[in-house]
């Protein structure tokens, strides 16, 4: 990001760029800045292109096209796909861009054994986007209360992250809630965040599958059933759960191998907050156990597709087992 800082600030560009990575916030403000810096509200000499159904003749097209009353020439193509199929007409096309051109890449997904990447990097600059660590994150919700003349406890910034999890683009509507909430005093609590704050689906299910690690049926079930009053369906719980216990079991094994939180969560591709709670959770569950869970997701979610079992008693039945 430091690259793409400069190049801004000092108004000199690469040729190309790939902006790709989970964090959709931080690929948007960037495609933003880099937009308005580039061309302004230049709209001649500006074009977009977005989804997998972008044929590359017609971006190639496009940018062949001599910038009218400018030296440069704009475009911006999203999600395409090119990073992840074979596609040589592009990949080649990188390597001779014209002078007037930038063009950049906005993609969620990439394989870099792609001809595509490889020419892009090559040729210009290539940012991963990637979720940012707890820390950063606290500075961020730091400084957007700051800029607002408001501030956060230690605590109630912990509070927000546990509901919102690692995306910026949640936590930025939060903050939009907290402070006109707390428009008559300058100092947000939990409480505030606990009046205001949506918990997300993801944090229930981290929530859930605590109750159950610590034997509190209960608990599990309540928040299972606020899960369901939430309007999720079971399947989609069980889903998450599945994803949650694969989430455990490999940041057991790679903790095992001796490889830090960090490592883990660069390795698995989840944020840092999310490999922090894998972790924290993994000390509760044997390897066989998770793997007797995920078996037995796979054998519910089996009987509830042939019509054997009901979808809502099926994920019931996992809670109810693993929590007793």
């Amino acid at each position: 990001m430091k690259t793409l800082n400069d190049n801004i600030k000092k108004g000199e560009y690469q040729k190309v760029y790939l902006i790709y990575g989970e964090e959709e916030y931080l690929k948007k403000q960037y495609k933003d800045r880099m937009k308005q810096a580039i061309i302004g509200d230049d709209t001649i000499n500006y074009s977009y292109f977005e989804g997998d159904n972008t044929k590359p003749e017609d971006v190639i097209t496009i940018c062949e096209t001599i910038p009218f009353f400018s030296e440069r020439r704009l475009v911006i193509v999203s999600d395409s796909g090119y990073f992840k199929t074979a596609n040589d007409k592009m990949a080649d096309y990188i390597k001779e861009l014209p002078d007037y051109l930038i063009l950049i890449f906005i993609e969620k997904d990439v394989d870099k054994r792609n001809k595509v990447y490889k020419a892009v990097s090559s040729n210009g600059y290539v940012c991963e986007m990637q979720y940012q660590t707890p820390a950063t994150l606290k500075r961020w919700i730091a400084g957007m209360m700051a800029s607002n003349d408001y501030k956060i406890s230690e605590a109630a910034c912990e509070l927000l992250l546990d509901k919102t999890g690692a995306s910026m683009e949640l936590i930025r509507n939060e903050i939009d809630k907290l402070i006109s909430y707390c428009s008559d005093k300058k100092m947000v609590m939990p409480q505030d965040v606990e009046a205001v704050c949506s918990t997300q689906t993801v944090s229930h299910i981290f929530d859930m599958l605590e109750a159950v690690a610590n034997k509190n049926k209960e608990k599990a079930l309540s928040l299972y059933y606020d899960l369901l009053t939430l309007k999720e369906p079971p399947m989609r719980i069980l889903y998450l759960i599945v994803r949650q216990f694969n989430g455990i079991l490999q940041a057991k094994e790679l903790a095992a191998r001796g490889l830090s939180s960090k490592e883990i969560a660069s390795a698995i591709k989840v944020a840092p907050f999310v490999a922090g709670k894998y972790l924290s959770q993994a000390k509760y569950f044997t390897t066989d156990t998770v793997k007797d869970i995920l078996n037995e997701c796979a054998d519910i979610e089996e009987r509830v597709k042939q019509g054997r079992l009901q979808d809502k008693l099926g994920v019931e039945l996992i809670i109810i087992k693993y929590s007793a």
